[in-house]
């Protein structure tokens, strides 16, 4: 694909738009619908739209529905649901600018276990920006401040999980088609999340019957913003150079925060604009070792690999 990086750069600023605007509308519709429907439908749209792409593909020779490593798709899977499921309810009690700035620490998080799972050097830079990330997180949360309490702890450990998902992805991604994979995780969510539905009190079709009905084309508008980032970021990340897209992708933060200003009129004060900076800059800072690194290497950097937050 030839590279166009200004359209690359507008995919993600796109990307990120979408992310925070499905961010707040999941905190929105989560007081109209239970937060198991919520995620049923983002994951079931993603399955159902991704499906018709590789049913359409796969007629023109792509890559159709076959997946070499089924359990790679199933991990992987769960693992993304995980984040989210973490993220949705945690979405309910905290403010959109700030969820958003704790979950941007995936970057560091992938540090961490990679020193600690996979046994990896780590330079003093590295453990610099870690610690760096972990306090603007301090300061976004301010525990003992009475701001978010036991809530905060639901970013962080979703930013856990999608970072083991980085992990993961960074060693196998290359072994299937990115679109395969989005699909499989489409699918392995929307089953888990409907086995959830059936084991709990939460009944679909009542709980659906009884939100008003624009909270139905909420939860399609869910589906399709979180599968449009997805495509957006794939297709951006085969216009540009990974070390221009990186950075780009902080401007979730501002995106989230204009967004949860518009639709709750709630602005970080001034010690949560501190902390979302130094998240953003010490988040950034590792991604940009992380390109690098592969840089020398001579190993690319896949857009399923990108050390960022995927919702």
């Amino acid at each position: 694909m030839t590279q166009r990086p200004g359209l690359g750069i507008a995919l993600i600023l796109f990307m990120s738009a979408c992310f925070a605007t499905m961010d707040t509308t999941v905190k929105f519709v989560g007081a109209l619908v239970p937060v198991l429907v919520v995620l049923w439908a983002r994951y079931g749209v993603q399955a159902a739209v991704m499906a018709l792409w590789l049913a359409r593909s796969s007629r023109r020779g792509g890559a159709g529905f076959r997946s070499a490593h089924p359990r790679f798709q199933a991990v992987r899977g769960v693992l993304l649901l995980a984040s989210s499921t973490f993220g949705f309810f945690g979405l309910q009690y905290l403010p959109v600018a700030e969820f958003t700035a704790i979950t941007m620490l995936t970057p560091v998080m992938v540090t961490l276990l990679a020193a600690t799972l996979l046994h990896e050097h780590v330079s003093r830079r590295r453990w610099l920006l870690v610690g760096g990330g972990l306090t603007g997180a301090l300061i976004v949360i301010r525990p003992g401040s009475g701001l978010f309490g036991w809530a905060a702890l639901l970013p962080i450990a979703g930013s856990m999980a999608y970072a083991s998902f980085q992990v993961l992805t960074r060693k196998l991604a290359s072994l299937e088609s990115p679109f395969t994979t989005h699909f499989y995780t489409g699918l392995t969510g929307s089953l888990i999340v409907a086995l959830a539905l059936l084991a709990s009190e939460v009944e679909l079709l009542p709980a659906l019957r009884a939100a008003p009905h624009s909270a139905w084309g909420l939860l399609l508008f869910i589906g399709v913003l979180g599968t449009a980032g997805h495509l957006m970021l794939v297709l951006a990340f085969g216009l540009a150079p990974t070390a221009v897209l990186m950075p780009v992708m902080y401007a979730q933060i501002g995106f989230a925060a204009l967004v949860g200003w518009l639709v709750f009129a709630h602005a970080p004060d001034a010690w949560g604009w501190l902390g979302m900076a130094v998240v953003a800059v010490c988040g950034a800072g590792s991604a940009w070792l992380n390109v690098r690194e592969a840089a020398a290497a001579r190993a690319p950097v896949s857009a399923l690999g990108a050390d960022t937050i995927i919702d």
